[in-house]
């Protein structure tokens, strides 16, 4: 079974297996966001073939995806700011309904000591953290991430990475998008680099991050 099979932006077409963590990584305005944004169908898109666990989705509604398992953490979080945490997770699981936030606790020790905070007032860590929190509330198949570590301290990077490969593990399906290109392909199994709208590179995880085009261009290193 896939999840994926997608076409979107300038003819973008990936897949994401059943139990992969796949990543897309790329410069700024490659297209990346705009790819999962086609995914969730926030955006329009003229995709020949966008399938999910065998079906097509490619005319489904916004909200009908969380139901079928599909689930995205935007980039910039999208939190509720006025309401609390607690109120925050019950949003994500009013999708599928029930929810198990004291599982999410448990993931995120912090959240459960601010379960009665407002949201608005975590620090950018946290509310991270609580965007994660609240799509797993939905018990998602296929988990999509747009820059989870954006904007964070080094310290609370390494605590999201952590936290996305114990989510792997339990064999959420995950397409993550991010911009520290080495931390991503070290998690993933596989990878993709878009560039101008395409995919220019695709290949398993490791084999990318030894490209001397993806290590001199997104690792910050010489060509070789």
């Amino acid at each position: 079974m896939h999840y994926g099979g997608i076409r979107a932006v300038k003819g973008v077409d990936l897949e994401v297996a059943e139990g992969e963590l796949v990543t897309l990584i790329g410069a700024n305005g490659a297209g990346k966001t705009s790819t999962l944004k086609a995914i969730c169908r926030l955006i329009a898109s003229r995709a020949n073939a966008l399938s999910y666990a065998g079906e097509d989705i490619s005319h489904s509604r916004v909200h009908e995806l969380p139901r079928k398992g599909l689930v995205m953490v935007p980039e910039g979080r999208g939190i509720f700011p006025q309401l609390t945490v607690e109120e925050n997770l019950a949003m994500g699981a009013y999708a599928r309904g029930g929810g198990d936030a004291e599982k999410q606790y448990a993931t995120f020790p912090r959240l459960k000591e601010r379960r009665l905070q407002v949201a608005g007032t975590l620090s950018g860590g946290e509310q991270q953290m609580l965007a994660i929190a609240r799509a797993l509330m939905s018990d998602p198949k296929l988990l999509l991430l747009d820059e989870p570590s954006m904007g964070l301290a080094p310290m609370m990077v390494a605590r999201i990475f952590e936290v996305v490969r114990e989510i792997a593990a339990r064999g959420v399906t995950i397409l993550l998008v991010e911009q520290n290109a080495r931390l991503a392909l070290e998690l993933a199994h596989r990878g993709y680099v878009m560039e101008t709208g395409e995919i220019s590179l695709a290949g398993k995880a490791a084999d990318l991050l030894n490209n001397p085009k993806v290590r001199e261009a997104y690792l910050g290193e010489g060509a070789a």
